[in-house]
C-alpha cells in the first residue's frame, strides 16, 4: 500500500483538549510540507524518533470542539506516549476512514476515535513498521 500523501513538520501545541481527555494528538505544523489531501479522517503512519507507529490523522476543522474554521491536522498516535513539541514528524496518509462530522460533546468523539483507531489499525495491519 502506497501512502495517498506524506507530510512533514514540527509538532506544535494544540489546546491540549485530547490529552485531558485520555486523547492526546500530535497537532503537525507542515508550512514546508507540498500538498495536503483533502478534509477528512485517515488511517496513517507517524515516524517520530526512531520509530514508526499506527496512527489516525484529522485533517481540517474540529467542529465538535472548536468553532474556528482553522485547518489543522492532528495525529493521534497509537501505542506512544511521550512528549514530542517540538520535534519533527512524518505522518505517511494512508487510507481515508470518513469525513469530519459535527458531534455531540467529548464522549461522542472519544468513542468515533476508539472506532477510527480500531478501523486504522486492521487497515493497517498488513503493513510492517519500518523506519
Amino acid at each position: 500500500m502506497e501512502p495517498i500523501a506524506i507530510l512533514r513538520g514540527r509538532v506544535v501545541h494544540g489546546k491540549g483538549l485530547g490529552r485531558t481527555v485520555g486523547m492526546p494528538t500530535a497537532n503537525l505544523d507542515v508550512s514546508r510540507s507540498s500538498e495536503i489531501p483533502p478534509e477528512g479522517v485517515y488511517a496513517s503512519i507517524a515516524r517520530v524518533r526512531s520509530g514508526s507507529y499506527y496512527a489516525v490523522t484529522n485533517i481540517g476543522t474540529r467542529p465538535s470542539v472548536d468553532s474556528s474554521m482553522k485547518l489543522t491536522i492532528e495525529t493521534n498516535i497509537m501505542d506512544f506516549d511521550e512528549d514530542i513539541y517540538g520535534e519533527d514528524m512524518i505522518v505517511e496518509i494512508m487510507a481515508y476512514l470518513r469525513p469530519i462530522k459535527k458531534m455531540d460533546g467529548i464522549e461522542e468523539v472519544k468513542k468515533q476515535v476508539d472506532e477510527d483507531k480500531l478501523r486504522s489499525r486492521r487497515i493497517l495491519s498488513s503493513l510492517p513498521l519500518s523506519v
